[in-house]
């Protein structure tokens, strides 16, 4: 990012959307991903400049709703680094991190599990890495969890994105015969999505 590299905005592909969509995509998957974060001065809300230690960073663009929401982005995935169990207790320990639902190399979404102490603090993180929008997108999670609830979708209108692909409600079936369910939900083009265990009392 630095000596005619190019800011990380301008390492995207596409339009101006696409740029900032694929760059939530980017950093989503770094926070959720398992080892230490690194993010270089002015990335976390889209400067078009080199860092350049001669002058200050950009903080103009924040007027721009682009910019100012790539920062609500990496603020709340900050948030979520500290105050989800499954994204810090295991971070250097195989066993806080599962694939699951693999079998999606032609539409390019990928499926992990990020796991605390106990199956209570369990997220499921879901990654489009393709700008086609996904409608009814199934998975099958191989655990007695059967409640989830969103606490992060990258495409929020909250970080400039288009707010169409919100999951209010994610849909849950249990497979006959197994202890896995099947759940429905959107996935946003160029977006993640987490999900999060809901308690229900019975």
């Amino acid at each position: 990012v630095v000596h005619g590299k190019s800011p990380m905005i301008y390492k995207m592909p596409g339009d101006d959307w696409q740029k900032f969509a694929n760059l939530r995509l980017l950093y989503s998957y770094m926070f959720m991903h398992p080892g230490s974060k690194l993010l270089f001065m002015g990335n976390e809300f889209g400067q078009t400049d080199e860092w350049n230690y001669k002058t200050s960073l950009r903080w103009d663009l924040l007027q721009f709703d682009s910019h100012s929401g790539l920062k609500a982005c990496v603020s709340k995935l900050n948030f979520l680094l500290k105050n989800e169990k499954a994204l810090y207790v295991n971070q250097f320990n195989p066993k806080g991190f599962e694939w699951f639902d693999l079998n999606h190399r032609a539409e390019s979404v990928l499926s992990f599990k990020r796991k605390g102490l106990s199956i209570e603090d369990e997220l499921l993180v879901f990654l489009n890495m393709t700008p086609v929008e996904r409608i009814g997108w199934t998975a099958e999670i191989n655990n007695p969890i059967s409640n989830w609830v969103e606490i992060f979708n990258s495409d929020s209108k909250e970080y400039w994105g288009t707010g169409n692909y919100m999951n209010d409600k994610i849909v849950s079936t249990k497979i006959e015969e197994s202890t896995s369910y099947n759940i429905k939900f959107s996935l946003p083009p160029l977006g993640a999505c987490v999900f999060k265990r809901v308690n229900v009392k019975s």
